[in-house]
C-alpha cells in the first residue's frame, strides 16, 4: 500500500478516541451513579476504569507494534491460540458492532428528526430512512479511499470532543449542586460485601465505556510507520479519552449532583440546558447526531479488515479479501458489513436484546487478545533489538488488565448467569462450526481430480 494512503499518527489517533468514545459517556455516568452507593465509590471505579484502560493501551500498543497486519484483532487469536478461538470470538463481534452501528444510528436520527421534522407523523419510517441512508453515505466515504475516510473520521471526532468540552462549560458559570458530598468508606454504612459487589457492577459500564480501543490494531497495515506511530496513537488516544472521561464526570457531578444523577435519563441535555437555554433541545440534537456519525464512519473503517483477514486465513471466502486496485479499499467486505448492518436496522431493538450476551464476551476476548503479549514476545524476541515499542514494568500491565476483566466476566456471570452461559454456548457454536466448514472446504476435490 503507498505510503500517500496510509494513516498518519494524527488520523490514527483521532480513530482510537472515535472507538471509544461513542454515546455511552452521555449515559453510563447514571448507571454508575445508581450502582454505587456514594460519590466516593462513583470516582473510584471511574479512576479505575481509567487505570485498567491505561495497562490496556500499553499491552495492545506493544502488540500492535510486535505484529502490525490488517485485521489483527482476528489475526492474533489465529497466531496464538487457534483460529477456531479467532473465527469465533470475531464473528460474534462482527454481528455485535454491525448491530451496535444499526443501533446508534437510529439513535441519531431519533435526535435529528426531532430538529428536522418535529411533527412528523410517521416518524419510525422518517426515523429507519435517517439511519439508513447515514450508512449510506458513509459506505460512499470509504469507498472513495482510506485517507477520505479517515479525513471524514477527524472533523467528526474532533466535533465530538469540542461537543464534551462545550457540556463541561456549566462548571464555570452553573450553581454547583449540594449533591456532592465527598465522603469516605469509613462513614458509610454498607458492608464491604456490598461495597465489592457495586464496584463490580459500576466497573461494568465504566469498562465498555472506555472499551473499543482494541480495534485499533485493525489498521496495522494501514498505518505509516506503524511500529511507532500504533503504539503512540494509542497512548495519546486513551490518555485523551481518560481526561475528558474524568472531566465531564466531575462536570456531571458538580452540576447535577450525585443524587439526582442515579435517577437522571438524559444527562446531556440537563447539562446542555445550563449552556443553551431553550435552544438546547435543537442544539444538542445536532451535535449528537454529528456524534453518531462519527462511530458509523469509524465501525465502517474497521470491521471490513476484520473480514479480509479471515479470508487471508482462508476462513472466509477469497472474495472478501478482494481490494480496489486504485484506492486499496476493501470493497467486498465493506460492502457486505454495509448491507449488514442495513438490514440490522430494521430489528435493531430486538438484537440489541439478542446481542446483549456479547458484552460476556467481550471480556473474555479482551481477556485471552490481551494474554498474546506473551506468546508474541517469544515469537518476536528477535524485534526487542530494533526499535519497536515494548512496556516497561511488564508484566504488570497485561496481568492488571487482564484481572480487571476476569473481574467484570465474574461480575456479569454472578448477576446474569442465563447470559453468561448463553454466550459460552454461541461460543461454542461457532467454534463448531469453524471446524466443519473447514473439513468441507479441505475435502473438496480440487481441479482436475
Amino acid at each position: 500500500m503507498q505510503s500517500k494512503t496510509k494513516l498518519n499518527i494524527f488520523d490514527f489517533t483521532m480513530i482510537v478516541v472515535s472507538l471509544v468514545i461513542g454515546m455511552g459517556i452521555f449515559r453510563t455516568p447514571a448507571n454508575v451513579a445508581a450502582a454505587v452507593p456514594t460519590p466516593f465509590v462513583f470516582f473510584v471505579v471511574w479512576l479505575a476504569g481509567g487505570f485498567v484502560a491505561l495497562c490496556g493501551a500499553l499491552t495492545y500498543a506493544e502488540i500492535g507494534s510486535r505484529y502490525p497486519v490488517t485485521g489483527a484483532y482476528y489475526k492474533i487469536f489465529s497466531y496464538c491460540y487457534h483460529p477456531s478461538i479467532a473465527f469465533a470470538i470475531n464473528c460474534i463481534i462482527l454481528v455485535s458492532n454491525a448491530a451496535s452501528l444499526a443501533g446508534v444510528a437510529l439513535i441519531g436520527a431519533e435526535y435529528i428528526t426531532k430538529v428536522i421534522a418535529p411533527n412528523a407523523t410517521d416518524v419510525q419510517f422518517i426515523q429507519i430512512s435517517i439511519a439508513i441512508f447515514s450508512i449510506a453515505v458513509f459506505y460512499g466515504v470509504n469507498l472513495l479511499g482510506l485517507k477520505m475516510s479517515a479525513k471524514a473520521q477527524n472533523v467528526l471526532t474532533i466535533i465530538k470532543i469540542s461537543m464534551i468540552l462545550l457540556l463541561m462549560a456549566p462548571l464555570f458559570f452553573a450553581t454547583p449542586s449540594t449533591g456532592i458530598i465527598p465522603t469516605s468508606l469509613h462513614h458509610a454504612s454498607p458492608g464491604i460485601i456490598e461495597y465489592i459487589k457495586a464496584f463490580g457492577i459500576g466497573l461494568v459500564a465504566v469498562s465498555f465505556t472506555y472499551g473499543g480501543y482494541q480495534q485499533t490494531i485493525n489498521f496495522g497495515a494501514d498505518v505509516e510507520n506503524p511500529r511507532k506511530n500504533i503504539p503512540r496513537g494509542i497512548f495519546i488516544g486513551i490518555f485523551i479519552i481518560i481526561t475528558l472521561y474524568l472531566a465531564i464526570n466531575y462536570a456531571y457531578m458538580t452540576v447535577i449532583g450525585f443524587g439526582n444523577l442515579k435517577g437522571a435519563k438524559n444527562i446531556a441535555a440537563i447539562m446542555a440546558a445550563h449552556v443553551f437555554g431553550d435552544a438546547a433541545g435543537q442544539i444538542l440534537s445536532v451535535l449528537l447526531f454529528l456524534s453518531v456519525l462519527a462511530y458509523v464512519n469509524v465501525l465502517l473503517m474497521s470491521n471490513p479488515r476484520v473480514m479480509y483477514a479471515m479470508s487471508d486465513d482462508k476462513v472466509l471466502p477469497r472474495i472478501f479479501g478482494t481490494k480496489n486496485e486504485r484506492t486499496n479499499v476493501l470493497t467486498t467486505a465493506l460492502s457486505v458489513f454495509a448491507a449488514v448492518c442495513i438490514l440490522i436496522v430494521f430489528w435493531a431493538k430486538e438484537f440489541d436484546e439478542i446481542l446483549s450476551f456479547t458484552i460476556f464476551l467481550d471480556c473474555i476476548g479482551m481477556a485471552f487478545s490481551a494474554a498474546t503479549i506473551f506468546i508474541l514476545r517469544k515469537r518476536t524476541a528477535d524485534l526487542d533489538e530494533t526499535k519497536i515499542y515494548t512496556m516497561k514494568l511488564y508484566p504488570l500491565q497485561p496481568v492488571i488488565f487482564i484481572t480487571a476483566y476476569i473481574f467484570v466476566a465474574i461480575s456479569i456471570f454472578v448477576d446474569s448467569p442465563r447470559t453468561a452461559l448463553t454466550a459460552l454456548a454461541v461460543l461454542a457454536v461457532f467454534i463448531v462450526v469453524y471446524f466443519v466448514s473447514k473439513r468441507n472446504y479441505t475435502s473438496r476435490p480440487t481441479k482436475g481430480e
